[in-house]
């Protein structure tokens, strides 16, 4: 997604951010959005394992007995 976008694309977002926030909110701004990028990542993550547990759970119980 953001491969496609380049570097004269970034260069007009960022001058465009820096005209609407202005240079005081901007850092705070990222701030933000790396604060909330990270939570995502976090929560994605813990799904994960959850799901690699109840699979792992799951497949225990279908193993037939050896008798």
């Amino acid at each position: 997604m953001l491969s496609s976008i380049g570097v004269p694309g970034l260069i007009i977002i960022l001058v465009v951010a820096l005209i609407i926030f202005g240079p005081k909110k901007l850092p705070e701004l990222g701030r933000a959005v790396g604060q909330t990028l990270k939570e995502f990542k976090k929560s994605t993550r813990e799904l994960q394992e959850d799901d690699d547990i109840e699979e792992k759970k799951a497949k225990k119980t279908e193993e037939p007995k050896n008798e």
